[in-house]
């Protein structure tokens, strides 16, 4: 199981809420690209930004096959 903690505080988006929204996207062209998805569907880092880089990290995790 993954663990599921708190990433983007502004707009409460946990690391679950990412991985659901990278599993709803038919195909990763890059990583700037799976983020600019993220963002859409659930609006992390819009808001002080302080969380671009672990999102960033997140999406080449998941990406990568990691967790």
């Amino acid at each position: 199981m993954i663990e599921n903690y708190m990433v983007c505080n502004c707009k409460q988006v946990s690391y679950a809420d990412i991985a659901n929204a990278l599993d709803s996207q038919k195909s990763f062209a890059d990583v700037l690209a799976a983020f600019e998805d993220v963002q859409k569907i659930t609006h992390c880092s819009t808001g002080c930004g302080g969380c671009h880089q672990k999102v960033l990290d997140i999406i080449s995790e998941i990406m990568m096959g990691s967790k």
